[in-house]
């Protein structure tokens, strides 16, 4: 009997049809994959991507100097020199970030008491040079100035989980 069945599904070539039925099917659904570099998938409001550093509405940065981030930073990607204003208050003169030795982590994001270094959405931000790579208190703020909107959308989106 197995032979007789064997010999008709040859015959009819059934499991050609079936194959050929599955692939009429997923050819007419909707494709599962991204055209990447013209569609983006949905990002976390949790995505750790290009650092930034964030200003007051008023268009004061926010680091206070506090240094806490270079102190949890485990790959010692971060330093800051800061020195006292007039008013008393202390503000940064250096912050930078080697990102070729950052591990993402969000440690620096977690210890700011003030919300001023977060990493943002921006994933694309690929170089030419290593030197490139090494992030200034200018470039980590124009960061913040470009992403601030996406950037506060998601640490409030968070904010119920921290």
């Amino acid at each position: 009997m197995a032979f007789l069945d064997r010999a008709a599904r040859t015959m009819f070539l059934s499991e050609i049809l079936a194959g050929m039925s599955l692939t009429f099917r997923y050819m007419f659904r909707k494709k599962p994959t991204l055209n990447y570099p013209f569609e983006k998938g949905p990002l976390s409001p949790r995505f750790r991507g290009e650092h930034a550093l964030r200003r007051y509405a008023n268009g004061e940065e926010r680091c206070i100097a506090c240094k806490l981030c270079e102190a949890i930073c485990p790959a010692q990607a971060i330093t800051i020199e800061a020195e006292p204003r007039a008013d008393g208050s202390r503000r940064t003169t250096r912050y930078d970030i080697d990102m070729v030795k950052c591990i993402y982590c969000g440690f620096c994001q977690e210890a700011c008491p003030v919300d001023a270094i977060v990493e943002g959405p921006n994933f694309e931000y690929a170089t030419e040079s290593r030197a490139e790579l090494l992030y200034n208190k200018e470039k980590l703020l124009q960061n913040g100035d470009r992403w601030e909107r996406e950037i506060a959308a998601n640490l409030t989106a968070d904010a119920p989980y921290r």
